[in-house]
């Protein structure tokens, strides 16, 4: 098995036409609907928020992917609003606007995902949806490029990704498109995203590589350490490739191409987090497991002392450890090592602080790793990326609304 990250998106597996366009969602009249539509009814698989205050959209789509038995003719997508706390009148707009797209596609209204991003609060105007469908049903093509930019918010640009997987069995593709800026810490999904493959595999065989990939990609990200009430992973096998995969052939490869694709827009969603001029990753090793090491890693990760320090360049090794000793996890701080890129500021309960120059000038870099042992004397280890804390991150966030 070999992996190759190619240039693409979401079209590069065969299978699946997209589109993105204007429906009049956004008052700016930029682009603001997207559809996925696979060629026949996919395999379908999804990842929804863990936060308690759920969109209606996750609503919907949760219901139609357990009635369909993971069957999926299309994916609705809008941004400029959310669609979420807007109560019956919300989750009538959310399935109409089912009913909608599966009217166009000759398909029944379960086998249509929703999804949707914006403004909490707000209500989707049904008008602009039936309008937005039309237009994009027109629209459909094998370029990705329209739907990714349709689905953005806050996002500087739009964030592709593909992956060429070779087999004994031939070769397949896997490729998406993401969403998300602010409002990232995602607890089993992330903000909005969409991850197609031309494999041929049941809907529970999708559904547990997607869990395996997403653990350690988008699970393993924080730009601000909030759980949207949107989040949504979905992803969508058409079979065109020829290529079979089941639980004993091809499945290591199948979860191998998602991790590939799904890390990559993991890490732009970081990146091109809301004020964000950094990119850091967190490596936490040395604990007693690894879901203790994503504990201390997220813990770090969120601290906006941490995250201000590394905007600022400041070599402050104390917030470090300060917040892996409060992450609630075996943590001994005489066997403790913390390096920032290259440089140790701390080992065995001594700083090293005539190293604070050299490690401050790291800082000055655009891609940072930080790397902690917590002592515990264990083989568990997880990284986490985030991103640093600005003042233009403030700007944004104080102004969404206004």
């Amino acid at each position: 098995m070999t992996i190759q990250e190619r240039a693409g998106g979401i079209t590069t597996p065969a299978g699946f036409r997209v589109a993105g366009v204007s429906a009049g969602i956004k008052a700016s009249g930029a682009p603001d609907l997207a559809l996925i539509v696979p060629d026949r009814p996919a395999s379908g698989a999804a990842l929804f928020t863990t936060n308690q205050v759920q969109a209606a959209p996750v609503t919907v789509s949760r219901e139609h992917l357990t009635k369909s038995g993971g069957r999926v003719a299309g994916v609705l997508v809008n941004s400029g609003c959310a669609n979420a706390c807007t109560g019956t009148s919300g989750l009538a707009v959310a399935r109409a606007s089912a009913g909608r797209l599966a009217s166009a596609l000759g398909c029944p209204s379960e086998q249509i995902l929703v999804a949707s991003t914006g403004v909490i609060g707000v209500g989707l105007q049904l008008d602009a949806v039936e309008a937005g469908i039309g237009r994009a049903m027109g629209a459909l093509a094998r370029d990705g490029h329209p739907a990714a930019r349709a689905i953005m918010t806050t996002d500087l640009g739009p964030k592709e990704a593909a992956a060429h997987v070779e087999t004994a069995d031939g070769a397949f593709s896997v490729g998406g498109m993401a969403k998300g800026a602010g409002m990232i810490e995602p607890m089993l999904a992330t903000m909005l995203a969409f991850v197609t493959t031309d494999v041929s595999v049941e809907s529970p065989v999708l559904a547990r590589a997607l869990n395996e990939a997403v653990a350690s990609t988008f699970n393993a990200i924080t730009v601000d350490g909030e759980c949207s009430t949107n989040d949504t992973v979905v992803a969508l096998a058409s079979g065109s490739s020829g290529v079979t995969v089941t639980e004993s052939r091809n499945y290591p490869a199948l979860v191998h191409g998602l991790t590939a694709v799904c890390r990559t827009l993991a890490l732009m969603i970081v990146r091109g987090g809301e004020g964000a001029t950094k990119l850091v990753s967190i490596t936490v090793t040395g604990a007693d497991s690894v879901a203790n090491a994503r504990r201390v890693a997220k813990t770090i990760a969120n601290s906006p002392l941490v995250k201000t320090a590394v905007h600022g360049g400041d070599p402050n090794w104390g917030r470090l450890v300060a917040a892996a000793g409060r992450s609630g996890v075996p943590f001994a701080i005489d066997r403790a090592v913390v390096r920032v890129g290259p440089v140790v500021l701390f080992k065995d309960g001594q700083p090293y602080d005539e190293a604070a120059p050299r490690a401050a000038d790291y800082l000055r870099g655009t891609d940072i790793d930080i790397e902690i042992n917590v002592g515990a004397g264990g083989s568990g280890e997880a990284t986490v990326w985030t991103c640093d804390l600005s003042a233009e991150y403030v700007r944004i966030n104080g102004e969404y609304r206004t």
